[in-house]
């Protein structure tokens, strides 16, 4: 353990994880009153960020120490003291870069309080916000970024599937045997996780395969459609494998725009329709070109249908394969008017126990790890989770590839028996959509 430091939080911090007073060892820790000011704003509403807020300001309204806005209160055992800063003078040094008194200026103000009143010490200002950081900088802050739920390896989003090279008598022996081989029998050089699906290959011919944890034996999987959808390649293969199993109970299909991860959840969802009583497809709501919905015309659910129309336009794909007066459309129909198929806005689940629940979270990657914790903790009995997201293609300003909440949890569920990750490489959109996404 190093040398004891002073870290000012910033706002977006403390909403990004309500919990993070308690990551700093024994460091002191500062809030600045402009942070609270800022907290405020966010204490009405029924989003993740407004839950944040009301969680941090009862956690520091339990702490009852006068000497909160003074010499700091005590956050524990083997912790450090936290304060509020109050009555610090607006510095010279933020005056003269940055006259115009906004939050972030008076952080950075308060920040510099901090450092001079402890010279000896290190004080470092923590932010998610990248322009902030800069800022802190122009001025000789130190900084960092808040990662304490970052995931340090993200190689898995770029590879492809584990190829196993294998002798043909092995292939064979999968092909004839549906009870498959086991997997000690494989010339591994890493162990399989639970569920893990790759390609066993030989010189004459190759196989999709699963592993299974509980036998411990690798099987072969078989090319199937689900409700019309075909795999186009062996990682869609792969991904309706597992979408299809009510054993693997967590699934989180990660890919790049056009790979299909959506439309393949979404078919094998309507493919076991009968074995739950509700297919739910969400996503969260991230406002485009500056505009919220406060911007927008209409009543709440008219407010939410622009951020809802890509998954209608996946489920418009699965309709227009059946004729009008088909029996699949007829029935795709019935279960949305029925109620059975819904497609909302994620915050609209808070609070709810889903049971017997085909769950679909789309766009996961703009969740934070809480927010993804929250949506897990929702499933009750019979339920099936299913998290779809392109970690190149994050629209929050405080997360980034490797601290969003679908990284984050696939890295913790690594290994878990219930568990899947399915990585999708080979767009299917079109070539063009392809190449796009290769290229631009």
């Amino acid at each position: 353990m190093g040398a004891k430091k002073n870290f000012v939080l910033d706002t977006n911090v403390l909403l990004h994880d309500y919990k993070c007073l308690f990551n700093f060892q024994d460091n002191d820790i500062y809030i600045p009153i402009a942070v609270l000011e800022e907290l405020d704003k966010f204490k009405k509403g029924n989003d993740q960020i407004n839950f944040n807020a009301r969680e941090l300001v009862r956690e520091l309204d339990e702490i009852t120490d006068d000497d909160l806005f003074s010499k700091g209160a005590s956050l524990g055992p083997d912790l450090g003291r936290l304060s509020v800063v109050v009555g610090a003078p607006y510095a010279k040094e933020v005056a003269e870069s940055f006259p115009e008194r906004r939050p972030d200026h008076l952080i950075l103000s308060d920040t510099l309080y901090i450092a001079k009143k402890h010279p000896t010490m290190k004080t470092i200002l923590v932010t998610k916000d990248v322009n902030l950081r800069m800022k802190a900088r122009s001025l000789g802050i130190l900084t960092e970024n808040y990662t304490n739920d970052a995931v340090k390896n993200i190689d898995i989003f770029e590879s492809e599937h584990r190829t196993v090279y294998v002798s043909s008598d092995t292939v064979d022996a999968l092909y004839k045997s549906a009870a498959g081989i086991p997997a000690e029998e494989l010339p591994l050089e890493e162990p399989l996780d639970p569920n893990e699906c790759f390609l066993l290959s030989s010189e004459r011919s190759s196989v999709m395969v699963r592993y299974f944890q509980g036998d411990k034996r690798v099987k072969k999987i078989n090319k199937t459609k689900s409700f019309g959808i075909e795999p186009r390649n062996a990682e869609q293969t792969f991904a309706l494998e597992v979408l299809n199993d009510p054993s693997v109970s967590l699934v989180a299909v990660t890919g790049k725009a056009g790979t299909g991860k959506t439309l393949l959840a979404l078919a094998a969802a309507l493919q076991q329709s009968k074995s739950y009583k509700q297919i739910l497809l969400a996503r969260p709501i991230v406002a485009l070109a500056n505009k919220d919905m406060g911007f927008l015309p209409g009543d709440e659910k008219q407010k939410i249908a622009p951020y809802m129309q890509p998954l209608f336009d996946n489920l418009n794909v699965i309709k227009h394969q059946f004729s009008l007066d088909g029996s699949d459309y007829r029935y795709l129909q019935e279960i949305q008017d029925s109620g059975k198929l819904v497609i909302e806005a994620l915050a609209y689940i808070r609070g709810r126990s889903l049971s017997e629940t085909y769950c679909i979270i789309d766009e996961a990657q703009n969740l934070t790890p809480h927010e993804i914790k929250t949506i897990i903790t929702r499933a009750g009995e019979g339920t099936k989770m299913v998290f779809t997201g392109d970690i190149q293609q994050i629209d929050s300003p405080y997360l980034d590839s490797q601290s969003n909440g679908l990284v984050y949890m696939i890295d913790k569920m690594k290994g878990q028996d219930l568990f899947c990750h399915i990585n999708l490489i080979k767009g299917e959109r079109s070539r063009l959509a392809e190449l796009a996404s290769n290229v631009l």
